[in-house]
């Protein structure tokens, strides 16, 4: 009888203990119960629906929310899926991977925080994926390192890309910024559901890197009511004011795109819609091929736009200029950084060996007038051929001299990528929005070289030194697939740097780095820059920002 007891007993206990765990996977949204993975010291909920399909006639229109309801339990087991993309990183001819239905959220959540809990919940860090707005992943970007703090939930998002993402006829027909859009929708999602996984919908903060910082600083000129998704942002190596973060003539590409495609009639922005929503979806994204000039240059040949006024769920219809001068953006505490050799991303592809030279840089040397208004983004800005040929001759003049382009000259040739595609924006975005901000704006620049970058990825060779390269900070933050070796002094600094974020987010009214205070941007006549590098951190006030 006792044996009975003792057994009925266990049996008990092990329900018990069983239903726990599934009550502790299970989270009740306005669509159904979903149920997530138990990953050892965090839950993941993913490939959470937020948008339906933007399939058929819903390609190359605003993404419309996800109303569908589940009658079981929708399984947030399954790893997110790529967005459809011409992947830049992918090797071999064909670039391509990913789906089109792809419109997906996925919430980590520490499972025994490392602070007490309050009351609203947990803080919330939003993550917008970089990629030039053409590739790129929530998988690319590990959330494990804010996992082990256990101090924050992270969530990431799918968006589409490339054409599917930005193709614009400048009209309300293909109106364009569908990826923006999406986010935008992705963003009200996770404002409206986060408290459903014990996250803090009023502490949420939304950052991103390279394109995914342009699309932060957007997100803040677009919508002035952007303080109601979030609390506090951040841009790493990435604003509105980078040249490639715009678009320009963005019609003339889709009719070209078209044309590429075979498309019978291309008289009017419908004829091509039309066309183009019967295409499959691999012969769009690998349309983006007729479009690269010299290697994945220009890197961004679908992006963000401005668009029609008359467009009626517009996200940008002003140049970023035009919004800031006019004082109409969100108010919000924001961070912005860039590396010290940003430009390696995409110059470092100039150091690939090539059968008949030494090195692919050396084709400037014959076709600098060609190329450069391609690689630096300024052949859609300027009016006149002889424009571009001053600019490409003032710019050669200032960064080389009268030197070749050659492995030598190389790292003047970084330099000018550094300047002319990340640094000059950065300082350009300061020095316009401290005279029309409310709120703080933070500034650092990192200067401590990975063993491991981007730079490596991109020449196919480690022979190099190319200096600190985009993502080296990030990706101690966000860490990036395949990369293993990270130093000691490396580990210490990623954790200045999670605390940075975790404490922003938490707080929002203060941003240090270890023990060093931010300054403030706003109202200041010199940038308040903080300096981070391998040991130390300092702020300093300057009259420009460092070229390196």
């Amino acid at each position: 009888m006792h044996i009975k007891f003792l057994l009925l007993f266990i049996t008990v206990l092990l329900v018990t203990d069983v239903s726990a765990f599934n009550d502790a996977l299970i989270v009740n949204l306005p669509n159904g119960r979903i149920r997530g993975r138990d990953n050892n010291h965090y839950y993941s909920y993913e490939s959470i629906p937020y948008a339906e399909p933007p399939l058929g006639p819903l390609r190359f229109e605003s993404p419309r929310p996800y109303t569908r309801n589940w009658t079981d339990t929708f399984d947030a087991t399954r790893e997110p899926i790529e967005c459809m993309q011409w992947d830049q990183y992918k090797s071999g001819a064909d670039k391509l991977h990913g789906v089109e239905d792809c419109l997906t959220v996925n919430v980590y959540k520490p499972k025994l925080p490392a602070v007490e809990v309050a009351e609203n919940g947990m803080p919330v860090v939003v993550l917008i994926h970089g990629g030039a707005f053409m590739f790129g992943s929530v998988r690319a970007n590990g959330h494990e390192n804010f996992m082990r703090n256990g101090r924050v939930i992270v969530v990431k998002m799918g968006f589409r890309l490339g054409p599917l993402g930005f193709l614009s006829t400048e009209d309300a027909v293909i109106s364009g910024n569908f990826g923006m859009k999406d986010q935008r929708l992705a963003l009200q999602w996770i404002k409206t559901n986060i408290a459903r996984f014990g996250g803090d919908a009023e502490r949420i903060m939304v950052l991103g890197f390279s394109s995914g910082g342009v699309a932060v600083h957007l997100h803040i000129l677009a919508q002035r009511n952007f303080t109601e998704c979030a609390k506090v942002a951040a841009s790493f190596s990435g604003v509105a004011f980078n040249p490639w973060a715009i678009t320009h003539k963005t019609r003339e590409r889709a009719f070209e795109l078209a044309k590429h495609l075979n498309c019978p009639d291309v008289s009017s922005s419908q004829l091509i819609k039309e066309c183009l929503q019967r295409k499959p979806a691999a012969a769009i994204v690998r349309g983006v091929r007729n479009f690269l000039v010299f290697g994945y240059n220009p890197f961004t040949t679908f992006g963000p736009s401005i668009e029609d006024a008359a467009v009626e769920d517009a996200f940008l219809t002003r140049s970023p200029q035009q919004i800031v001068e006019s004082g109409d953006f969100a108010q919000i505490p924001w961070l912005v950084s860039y590396a010290a050799q940003d430009g390696a991303y995409n110059a470092a592809e100039l150091l690939q060996r090539m059968p008949r030279r030494e090195e692919l840089i050396e084709v400037f040397n014959d076709r600098w007038y060609d190329l450069a208004p391609y690689n630096l983004f300024y052949k859609d800005t300027m009016h006149t051929v002889e424009q571009m040929d001053d600019y490409s001759v003032a710019l050669k003049r200032r960064y080389l001299g009268e030197k070749e382009f050659s492995i030598d000259t190389y790292p003047s040739v970084q330099r000018m990528y550094t300047d002319v595609l990340f640094r000059n924006g950065v300082e350009q975005a300061i020095r316009l929005q401290r005279q029309h901000a409310t709120s703080p704006i933070y500034a650092y620049v990192y200067d401590n070289p990975a063993e491991e970058g981007i730079g490596e990825a991109l020449s196919h060779r480690k022979d190099i030194k190319m200096g600190t390269v985009h993502g080296d900070d990030f990706f101690l933050i966000f860490n990036r697939v395949g990369r293993t070796k990270i130093r000691a002094d490396e580990q210490i600094i990623s954790q200045k740097f999670l605390r940075m974020l975790e404490n922003f987010a938490a707080k929002s009214d203060e941003l240090s780095f270890g023990n060093c205070k931010f300054v403030d941007n706003v109202g200041k006549e010199e940038y308040q820059l903080m300096f981070i590098t391998n040991d130390t951190c300092i702020n300093k006030s300057i009259l420009t920002l460092p070229s390196f």
